[in-house]
């Protein structure tokens, strides 16, 4: 690609990292190489087998086995800083055509990383790289500095009928 753009994905609605997994498969089978960065994960779940079947994609977690509620543990901050050190790595290593990172809007909203250095991430981005934010609650500054802004918005959810999330679909 000549020009990438910055991609955000938020809402209360279900989708957004399902979203960014669906851009990730049709850029690696145009033969691109993807970056996909989980912040807040560190749960088994099934995309974690994607680099298996495709080897243009590079996944890493950063996250504990809980779910952060309410304030989050040194340890969450901890992994969440680790792995933005890993993804910046990876933003400007020029081996990337896409970079994802899943989750960051949230891990913003629970303090677990500071908006001004994912700013200065976005200030970094090199021209050709197409760059996914995805999450909850994403802060005004970053809607504005997205090219494209995609809400999920929930209208109706099988969670509020007593439904758990089920395997090779919501994990």
């Amino acid at each position: 690609m000549k020009k990438g753009y910055i991609q955000l994905y938020t809402g209360n609605g279900k989708g957004k990292t399902t979203a960014a997994l669906g851009l990730s498969l049709r850029n690696i089978c145009a033969g691109g190489k993807v970056y996909f960065g989980q912040f807040m994960k560190g749960q088994d779940c099934s995309e974690l087998k994607a680099p298996e079947y495709l080897p243009g994609l590079t996944m890493e977690q950063y996250g504990t086995s809980k779910y952060v509620k309410d304030k989050p543990s040194p340890e969450d901050i901890r992994a969440a800083e680790e792995g933005f050190a890993r993804a910046e790595a990876a933003l400007l290593s020029g081996q990337y055509d896409l970079i994802v990172l899943d989750e960051i809007n949230t891990a913003l909203f629970y303090g677990l990383l500071s908006l001004q250095r994912v700013l200065e991430l976005l200030d970094k981005k090199p021209e050709p790289v197409e760059l996914v934010l995805t999450g909850r609650y994403a802060p005004s500054e970053l809607i504005d500095r997205a090219d494209l802004v995609t809400e999920m918005k929930e209208i109706k959810h099988y969670y509020n009928t007593g439904v758990l999330a089920r395997r090779g679909i919501e994990y």
